[in-house]
């Protein structure tokens, strides 16, 4: 009685609590109170009419004390109040179904299905009527299931129920529903490969095909991947492989002539094409296609419009030589290329060169020289120079390296580059004197765009000959050039490595006073971190330490008069720094007197 009275004062208190409603009818029901725990189940309603819970719990409760009639009640009116909740349907049919109340479980699924709900319970109801074996029922359900929702998975599952319990006609006329109903706006490519199997494992094997083609005919490309593959198949399997070939062909260039209609200068697009004919085949048809493509030049001078439509001569050209065999006429596009492009204000490197090695397959190699020759008197461009190098290299032209080297350093003496490949071709060759000789003179210039390529490359030719003291000197008049830290770094590891850590401390020291004199914190905080490291294997780390800043944050204004929190770095020796130190003490001083 204590708990009983305990319940009713908790559900009193908070009578919206539905848990603790569920929990005291559990407690009577444990109790073997059935009654009363069937009267708080009901007074649980009186609150919330519609809880789930309530309604699961309560029925439950029922059946566990094979109440069946008061259950069948209870889900009556719960599917009543909650005819969308599909547990209730499930549990409702369940239960009949258990008490061997077919007929009743039947009537169940009907009044769900009146609702049209969802299509897994569609087919819940079809599972039920196929574990008793009722095929019109079945079939009856199929027939409303489609018409609530005409899915291809619906027409697919009567498909596959018809194959297994009736006949092939039959299976036929559910196929052909399926695709009148569903039309071409909902059509989906399964449904036609699911009907050409069918065919097939009926062994009409032309009736599989005429379905093939008649969807290949209808559906879109993008839609009809997976059947076209399935073709793909079938024809290997049953039929021609080149009647699938011609059928995919003929598809997809209708594709591309709409693709080219609808955008004439659509690059991508044509050369597509005249891939396509190419794997067909027709010499005339690769011809046309590559024809009218080359016919749609740009209208504007600018190389980026340009660039896509060079591809196609360049396509063209290879067609004609490795396909199609005619030299001359694959000579003939690429003069016509070289014409039509407007060298005075741009030029394409790659057509330059896949002409000229063009040439050398032909054995033509004067040819070559003189197009490449043409390309570097007309449009001078790095990428040219370098295309003829390596066909001089390749034909081991190394007088003529060298002069093209020379040729290129004149129009372009600012490209670090080409001076370090100009001196590492000479080191191949063994002429040290002349390899130095062109670092020196790179160095010299006045203008470099990536000088430090240059110089590392000039310190490791150095150091792979062994001349220590040579790479001295250029550590030297580099650092009078620049004090970054990196070559600070570099050149410390060089001394550690050949004359051990006292030349190497004394790199550190010099190459720290330096960053100190110039202000650079970031970089002498790099080139410390460096040295500890240096000193960390047996040295004297604890110097270094003494020299390491502080991070501190300060704040400064910037234009807009704003405030800006930064941080900062206060070395030991840093007058500055000092001077922080003291303020910050004398601040800790008066803090001190005041408390006092």
């Amino acid at each position: 009685m204590r708990r009983r009275r305990e319940f009713e004062e908790g559900v009193r208190r908070n009578r919206s609590n539905i848990g603790e409603w569920l929990r005291y009818a559990t407690w009577e029901e444990s109790q073997q109170e059935i009654a009363r725990s069937r009267s708080i189940y009901e007074r649980a309603l009186d609150v919330d009419a519609r809880s789930q819970t309530v309604y699961i719990k309560y029925a439950e409760m029922e059946m566990k004390n094979k109440n069946i009639n008061l259950a069948r009640n209870l889900f009556d009116r719960a599917v009543t109040v909650l005819p969308r909740v599909s547990q209730f349907w499930y549990r409702f049919a369940y239960m009949e179904e258990l008490v061997d109340n077919v007929q009743g479980a039947r009537e169940v699924f009907d009044r769900w299905m009146q609702w049209e709900p969802e299509y897994e319970a569609w087919m819940a109801f079809i599972k039920f009527e196929q574990r008793y074996k009722e095929v019109q029922n079945v079939r009856g359900v199929f027939e409303r299931l489609v018409f609530v929702h005409p899915e291809p998975k619906a027409w697919l599952r009567w498909a596959q129920f018809e194959e297994t319990n009736g006949d092939a006609d039959s299976v036929r006329e559910v196929f052909g529903r399926a695709i009148d109903r569903l039309g071409e706006e909902h059509m989906d490519q399964h449904v036609f490969i699911s009907f050409a199997k069918f065919e097939v494992r009926m062994r009409e094997h032309e009736r599989a095909r005429a379905i093939y083609k008649y969807a290949l005919q209808r559906l879109p490309r993008a839609q009809s991947q997976s059947l076209y593959n399935q073709y793909t198949v079938f024809e290997k399997q049953f039929g021609d492989t080149n009647e699938v070939e011609e059928v995919v062909v003929r598809k997809r260039r209708m594709q591309y002539e709409a693709m080219v209609k609808r955008d004439p200068r659509d690059y991508d697009a044509w050369i597509d094409f005249a891939k396509l004919e190419e794997s067909a085949g027709d010499r005339d048809r690769i011809r046309d296609v590559y024809e009218r493509a080359v016919a749609e030049h740009p209208t504007t001078a600018e190389k980026d419009v340009w660039r896509r439509y060079i591809y196609i001569w360049l396509f063209y050209a290879l067609y004609e030589e490795t396909q199609a065999r005619d030299v001359d006429r694959a000579r003939q596009v690429y003069g016509a290329a070289l014409d039509l492009i407007p060298h005075e204000r741009f030029t394409f490197g790659k057509l330059w060169h896949q002409y000229a090695w063009f040439e050398i397959r032909q054995g033509n190699v004067d040819k070559a020289r003189r197009a490449l020759g043409q390309a570097l008197g007309r449009c001078p461009k790095n990428s040219l120079f370098r295309s003829y190098i390596n066909l001089e290299l390749e034909l081991r032209e190394f007088d003529r390296v060298r002069t093209l080297y020379t040729k290129h350093i004149e129009f372009n003496p600012a490209n670090c580059a080409t001076w370090v490949e100009f001196a590492r071709f000479e080191s191949a060759l063994g002429e040290e004197t002349r390899a130095r000789a062109v670092y020196e003179l790179a160095v010299e210039q006045p203008t470099l765009d990536m000088p430090e390529i240059l110089w590392k490359a000039y310190i490791d030719f150095e150091l792979e000959l062994g001349h220590t003291d040579r790479v001295r000197s250029l550590y030297e008049r580099l650092l009078k050039l620049t004090d970054h830290v990196k070559v600070w770094i570099s050149r410390a590891q060089f001394e550690l490595d050949t004359q051990g850590q006292e030349a190497a401390r004394s790199v550190f020291e010099e190459g720290d006073g330096r960053l100190r004199d110039v202000g650079r914190k970031e970089e002498r905080l790099a080139l410390l971190e460096a040295w500890r490291s240096m000193e960390s294997d047996g040295g004297d780390i604890e110097s270094v330490e003494r020299r390491m800043p502080t991070r501190v944050r300060r704040r400064r204004v910037l234009d807009d008069g704003s405030m800006e929190e930064y941080f900062d770095y206060v070395f030991p020796d840093d007058t500055q720094g000092s001077r922080f130190k003291l303020l910050a003490k004398a601040h800790m001083w008066k803090q001190t007197q005041h408390s006092e």
